[in-house]
């Protein structure tokens, strides 16, 4: 990479300005976050504030309007396709649904990375692959089948490809989602474990607030695509601000309707 990060103190991640849009609608609205080693950030926020958008462009899959995005020292808006490309090396994802390869077992899908970005014989790379599965608590399924795995199962799969190459950075989307409380509170509790065991960066998505809570060091809210607040649990859970409270006490929000811009609305060509 032409740019790396050059102390421990470093902030992994940097998001300064950060301006988005789809098409001619303005998504996010000057974003500014840092994520310092070691840390687990949550990025919460009610559904459209904007979190999966950020999310998008914190991995570098589209070019913001304005704004900055450093990982790991790179601007990855400014970057060549080969710096992408070795940063990408040292990040993992998680995503929501899994995305496992369905024609391929839970041990090709989790050592696929290293049979796209490494030379490693096949022997070492089952040796990985189990070791990593060992780590979620999946030894002895490497030979299933994605479809033969539960929702929980499947969570930790893709959480054992993500890491397959200890990535300095981990991104995570909803882990949570979907699972019953129990899965889910040994899910928080693994990726707990997995940040001090491999030293790792974490920056979770999501919207539940129970997990955020027990995982995070920090939690970032947003709303309509602006930093409501960034603090930690104990900050988020004291904050005066009635938004903030409404989304923890999970009270509806109320909208109060204006007829002529109703009106303009509906008559618009």
């Amino acid at each position: 990479m032409a740019s790396v990060l050059t102390s421990v103190d470093d902030p992994v991640m940097e998001v300064q300005d950060l301006v988005t849009h789809y098409g001619a609608v303005q998504i996010l609205r000057g974003v500014n976050m840092t994520v310092s080693p070691g840390e687990i950030m949550a990025i919460m926020g009610r559904s459209g504030s904007g979190k999966s958008t950020l999310l998008s462009y914190l991995l570098g899959l589209h070019r913001p309007t304005s704004g900055c995005v450093r990982l790991l020292g790179l601007d990855i808006a400014r970057a060549s396709a080969a710096e992408l490309h070795e940063l990408r090396k040292n990040i993992g994802v998680a995503f929501q649904g899994g995305a496992m390869f369905s024609s391929m077992t839970v041990g090709e899908n989790i050592r696929l990375p290293l049979r796209e970005h490494t030379k490693l014989d096949e022997k070492t790379m089952q040796i990985m692959t189990r070791m990593k599965l060992e780590l979620v608590n999946l030894g002895g399924f490497e030979h299933l089948m994605p479809s033969q795995l539960s929702g929980g199962m499947l969570k930790r799969a893709a959480l054992a490809r993500a890491i397959i190459m200890d990535p300095k950075l981990l991104f995570f989307d909803e882990p949570s989602a979907g699972l019953d409380p129990v899965v889910a509170a040994e899910l928080d509790e693994l990726i707990l474990r997995l940040r001090d065991a491999l030293q790792m960066t974490i920056v979770v998505v999501t919207h539940e607030l129970s997990s955020a809570c027990k995982i995070a060091d920090r939690i970032m809210i947003l709303e309509k695509g602006c930093v409501l607040m960034t603090g930690t649990v104990d900050e988020v859970r004291n904050s005066e601000n009635e938004r903030i409270q409404a989304m923890l006490h999970r009270r509806p929000g109320t909208k109060e309707i204006d007829p002529d811009d109703y009106l303009q609305r509906l008559t618009r060509d």
